[in-house]
């Protein structure tokens, strides 16, 4: 014989309770089957929302019975035709009858006794088992039994506990005579040794189907409901969350104790003695495999499920008063016990100094005042403080059986958290290792479950959230590699990059599963209107792990408020050079937000565009060399400007070209006057460990002072023309000495300059063609022969690539 329970989404309407007949009716081919269900979706709510209604003298409560009336008049006549539908409806109208009668009593006594609540959440399996019943007894052989006749159990009208001794001989009577192969029973309700309705409380269907099973042995409990089986951690939280095939009693009791809502704990008890496997099946799949639940497991991964609590405070007591006094647990816990207020979680420190009790919210207060009660004196004589409450937290568990032969599973938990910035507020773990416990801030939950999911269960892919700003030239062309190379990241670096967040000047849009790079411009320009502000306070709001911050603009206010991100344990990825070549003391501060808040700064784009030159240096630095002396041509479009201009060009058409080209900065005076190779050379000699700021370092200007003083790219190339033979000027100067023209940054004992220079055909940087940049580092161990990095130092392409190479190495 086996026991198959239907839930509430399972029977929550009539094209539900089809398919709920079929597979009831394919499982009884086979054996004789006994069906518990439960009420019809959201009744039992409805049920406790009419008798509250009524109690408080409130006429409301009229139509919430109507509602339930109608609810369950048409799934009657949508299941049952018209000629068999006679003598169920005049019972399914009896209890309802009854059901309004009770409702106009406690609307005239304004009371609602807890047996009379008990009644009236009964209504709802009454109403529903008659129903499903008629309807299958028209398809198949099919008997109703009220399981108030069969379970006995105690006057605590609410939770009953069940007298075992009663029930499982009246269950073992009763079906031993029952004949019919398929019996249909209600859910949740039982009847006291005086014959009143009583109810076995949260999860009291599922605890009635196990009890079923338990007192016939049956060869299985099937808990059909609306998903497959019990997954690694919540779906609708954790989007990869997978079924778990199969899973201990131990195993399935934590994680439906941590919020697993598939069952809950006291339906597995009757069973588990009995050693009788419980399958987890979706009444809307019912070809899927869900979960096997039983006393051993061939899945020996030490880590199974992953769940949460949420609406829980942290009860601290504390005080020099406690340490070595017997008697003080004892005292908390029964005064808490006392009150019915249960605790969750325990957790107290070795010197006794501190006791902490995790708590549901609702008992907060009243868990507070019993306490501070109970230790009036102690506090008063100052050798306890008064309890701290501590709300808005969330415990969560990794549970399996085998995590305690296996080293380093905490390590891996914390860990992983740490990194995305998840503070743990308190631990348990027993010492049968089979769950590990944290309390955490709520907010933080939904990235905590789904980091400890990527590090226990998942292919070791590892997923990066982007919040980009700036679709410029730079940022559309690092869109289009990020779309391009989504495969190979995935395959062979183990990576999934996502784009949560994209802005511009004017407009943001966001979309948390991750936005089509495909149509990004249209999704982009149909977005919400953008400020540094909102687009910062949106990526808070969503606090997913592994987030980066990437900066594509050349904008000062976007650097201004890196610190904000990284305080958030944000990355951030940035092309923009004015937060490092900003003032000493804000460099250092991001630097050290960066290490304190495990969040990772990179800016590896700031000096010689997708050419590894930062990263060289800090390998020098970090490996113990020291720079003595840096000599670099740092402007890839100063560079493709004088490599290009001659006495056959005028110097307005070139500066032209290179700003169509994408080599120079959206304002070129930002690259002609200096200030853009001042900052790079700045952040080098800062990065190799030498404390200046830009105005220390010393530039040689080649643009007149008409130009530098425009304050509009029109009137800048405008001063170009009018100053055409300056520039001339220069190079016959240069040329006449058969020497090229760069703009070359130094740094040496300490001091730093830019300037143009006569570059001779015998100097490293003679045949540096195109935009080309090139750095040599003489340092401790390249005295004389300096190591030289030369490449392509400007453009759009070149530069986005280097920003997607800084993102790979946030992930390491």
């Amino acid at each position: 014989m086996k026991v198959l329970k239907f839930g509430g989404s399972s029977v929550a309407n009539s094209e539900n309770i089809k398919k709920v007949l079929s597979i009831v009716e394919k499982a009884s081919k086979s054996t004789k089957i006994a069906v518990v269900v439960s009420a019809f979706g959201k009744t039992t709510n409805a049920l406790i929302e009419g008798a509250n209604l009524a109690a408080s003298k409130n006429e409301d409560y009229k139509t919430v019975f109507k509602k339930i009336e109608n609810l369950h008049f048409d799934i009657l006549r949508e299941l049952v035709l018209e000629e068999n539908i006679s003598e169920i409806k005049n019972y399914v109208q009896e209890l309802l009858d009854h059901l309004e009668t009770i409702y106009e009593g406690c609307y005239l006594l304004q009371e609602l006794t807890p047996k009379t609540l008990a009644t009236i959440s009964s209504f709802g399996e009454l109403l529903s088992s008659s129903i499903i019943a008629k309807a299958a007894s028209l398809s198949f052989e099919t008997e109703y039994k009220d399981s108030r006749e069969l379970i006995i159990a105690s006057d605590n009208y609410l939770n009953a506990t069940v007298n075992f001794a009663e029930t499982n001989k009246n269950i073992a009577t009763y079906f031993d005579g029952n004949q019919k192969q398929v019996t249909l029973l209600p859910g949740f309700v039982a009847n006291t040794f005086e014959g009143k309705t009583t109810t076995l409380g949260r999860g009291g269907s599922d605890y009635t189907a196990a009890i079923i099973a338990a007192a016939v042995n049956a060869e299985e409990l099937q808990i059909w409901t609306d998903v497959s089986g019990m997954f690694t951690a919540n779906p609708s939280v954790v989007k990869q969350a997978f079924p778990i095939p199969h899973i201990s009693y131990h195993e399935a009791m934590e994680l439906s104790h941590f919020g697993a809502k598939v069952i809950y704990p006291p339906t597995i008890q009757p069973v588990l003695k009995k050693e009788i496997p419980i399958w987890i099946k979706n009444t809307f799949k019912p070809e899927e495999e869900g979960t096997l639940i039983a006393k051993e497991t061939s899945n020996k991964k030490p880590v199974k499920g992953i769940s949460h609590i949420e609406n829980i405070t942290l009860i601290t007591l504390e005080g020099s008063g406690m340490v070595g006094i017997p008697g003080f647990s004892k005292r908390l816990f029964e005064a808490i016990s006392f009150h019915n207020i249960n605790i969750i979680l325990i957790t107290q420190a070795s010197s006794e100094l501190s006791i902490c009790i995790g708590i549901a919210d609702e008992d907060a207060q009243k868990a507070k005042a019993v306490i501070d009660e109970t230790f009036e004196f102690e506090i008063e004589k100052q050798k306890v403080n008064p309890v701290k409450l501590e709300q808005d937290l969330c415990i969560i568990a990794l549970v399996g059986d085998n995590m305690k032969n296996h080293q380093g599973l905490s390590g891996q938990m914390f860990s992983s958290l740490g990194k995305n910035n998840v503070n743990i507020r308190a631990i348990a773990q027993g010492s049968t290792e089979k769950n590990i416990s944290a309390v955490i801030n709520k907010s933080d939950a939904k990235k905590a479950l789904n980091t400890l999911h990527e590090q226990f269960f998942e292919e070791k892919i590892k997923q990066i959230n982007l919040f980009v700003t700036g679709v410029g030239n730079v940022g559309e062309r690092f869109l289009a590699q990020l779309e391009q190379q989504k495969k190979h990241l995935k395959q062979h670096l183990k990576l999934k990059i996502r784009v949560i967040g994209l802005s511009n000047s004017r407009k943001m849009f966001f979309d948390e599963k991750g936005i089509d790079l495909k149509n990004w411009k249209e999704l982009l320009e149909n977005g919400e209107q953008t400020s540094l502000e909102k687009f910062f306070n949106k990526t808070k709001e969503c606090n997913l792990r592994n987030s980066v911050f990437v900066d594509n603009t050349a904008n000062q206010a976007v650097s201004e408020v890196y610190e904000n991100y990284l305080r958030q344990s944000i990355g951030v990825v940035t092309c923009n050079k004015i937060a490092c070549a900003s003032l000493l003391d804000n460099y250092k501060t991001l630097k050290e937000v960066s290490r304190k808040y495990n969040a990772p700064f990179l800016f590896e784009t700031n000096v010689g565009a997708g050419l590894p030159i930062i990263d060289t240096l800090k390998n020098l630095i970090n490996s113990g060399d020291r720079v003595h002396k840096i000599q670099a041509v740092l402007s890839g479009s100063l560079n493709f400007v004088f490599n290009n201009f001659s006495e056959n060009s005028t110097f307005h058409d070139v500066v032209e070209q290179a700003q169509k080209e994408g080599y120079t900065e959206p304002d070129p005076k930002i690259d002609l006057s200096g200030v853009d190779v001042a900052r790079k050379i700045l952040i080098l000699a800062r990065e190799s460990g030498y404390d200046l700021e830009l105005s220390d370092i010393s530039k040689n200007a080649f643009l007149p002072e008409e130009s530098l003083k425009t304050k509009n790219n029109d009137d800048f190339y405008a001063s170009l023309t009018k100053n055409e033979a300056h520039f001339q000027q220069i190079f016959k100067e240069a040329n006449d000495k058969n020497c090229r023209l760069k703009y070359v940054a130094e740094f040496a004992d300490g001091k730093a300059n830019v300037g143009l220079q006569h570059i001779p055909s015998n100097h490293p940087f003679y045949n540096l063609d195109g935009s080309d940049n090139i750095v040599l580092f003489f340092t401790d161990r390249y005295p004389e022969n300096p190591l030289i990095i030369k490449g392509a130092g400007a453009g759009a392409d070149v530069t986005a690539s280097g920003i997607f190479a800084d993102i790979i190495r946030t992930t390491k």
